[in-house]
């Protein structure tokens, strides 16, 4: 069997989780990778066959999604060029993360594609929702990367579709501690800004993984380091607590390494705010953003933040052959068979 797994290119989360995928997948046939954007920042450690510009949403330095930079700098000549030529016929099966091209070449070829994603969670009836609706937001996510069926990874599970964190191989073998440090993640906040705001906890040790800049750097009790996939790892396994936007795969790491979080949802992006209204529910506390008037938030943090108990099994094998058994040829043809006879 030939399998097409398409990842979303944007941040590290897609392709962070790709990485305990993609192996599970590969018992199954031959499978080759689709990455498409331009934001990701890991190595993968195997072969991709396209690598796309697709449709990337481009971080800005103010805490949020820069929506005029991501108009900018999308080519849609290009995209829909991409969208035409990518041949999706010649798989017998396509798995999509929150992949545009390849979710909407099968769209126009009449290919089933088969969504595995954690927004495919986030929009499920029942899933939380933030106080205030983002019709815009709520419209790019349903539309963004369609699917012939869902399944879904959130902070809970939720019935046969939705289930909990992939949580990496390399996150599950670290050795849990404690050496005083927070970890901090926020790539939509320039170094300046971050800097400007975490100086004004003199006593805490701040270790900063930065998309903003290539070598590393030290101000005070701050420490500002380019993102590197297993500094980051060892950095919150060993920290006393993990500040970071309010994306999927770093809060469920954060939570899974029994850490206290500390979240702040980017602006323009609908699907954080989601998940931040997700962690508010299990007790986590979001911040709204990093102005003066917070820093209360994160003082109150730092003294009193507890951790949320989250029990988060490998399951990764058995989710990829439950998913691959359903919607193989053979079984889609069985099925149809079936329903042929019972009529």
């Amino acid at each position: 069997m030939k399998i097409l797994y398409a990842i979303q290119g944007t941040g590290n989360g897609h392709l962070s989780r790709s990485m305990d995928i993609v192996p599970c997948l590969m018992k199954h046939g031959e499978v080759e990778v689709l990455v498409s954007g331009i934001q990701g920042d890991l190595t993968l450690p195997f072969p991709v066959k396209y690598k796309l510009r697709g449709l990337s949403f481009i971080f800005g330095k103010a805490g949020g999604v820069s929506l005029w930079k991501t108009a900018a700098k999308t080519n849609f000549r290009k995209l829909r060029k991409e969208i035409n030529t990518l041949p999706v016929e010649k798989y017998d099966l396509v798995i999509n993360d929150f992949e545009p091209v390849s979710a909407w070449a099968c769209y126009f070829k009449n290919k089933p594609c088969i969504s595995l994603s954690h927004q495919s969670a986030v929009l499920a009836p029942g899933s939380p929702k933030p106080e205030q609706e983002d019709m815009m937001g709520k419209l790019i996510l349903n539309n963004y990367a369609p699917g012939t069926a869902s399944y879904g990874f959130h902070f809970s599970s939720n019935g046969s579709t939705i289930f909990t964190p992939v949580i990496r191989k390399q996150v599950r073998d670290q050795k849990i501690s404690d050496k005083g440090h927070y970890t901090v993640y926020l790539p939509s906040y320039d170094d300046k800004r971050l800097i400007k705001r975490l100086s004004v906890y003199k006593s805490i040790k701040w270790d900063v993984f930065s998309k903003h800049n290539k070598k590393q750097f030290t101000v005070g009790n701050i420490t500002v380091q380019p993102i590197n996939n297993e500094k980051f790892t060892q950095s919150m396994a060993s920290a006393s607590g993990v500040l970071c936007g309010a994306g999927f795969e770093t809060p469920a790491e954060a939570l899974f390494l029994g850490k206290k979080l500390l979240v702040i949802p980017m602006k323009n992006q609908y699907e954080q705010h989601l998940n931040a209204a997700a962690l508010k529910a299990m007790g986590v506390p979001v911040l709204k953003n990093l102005k003066p008037k917070h820093m209360d938030v994160i003082a109150e943090w730092l003294a009193k933040g507890k951790q949320i108990p989250v029990d988060y099994p490998d399951t990764t094998q058995q989710i990829i052959d439950m998913i691959v058994q359903k919607h193989t040829p053979a079984a889609i043809t069985n099925e149809s068979r079936g329903n042929t006879n019972g009529a």
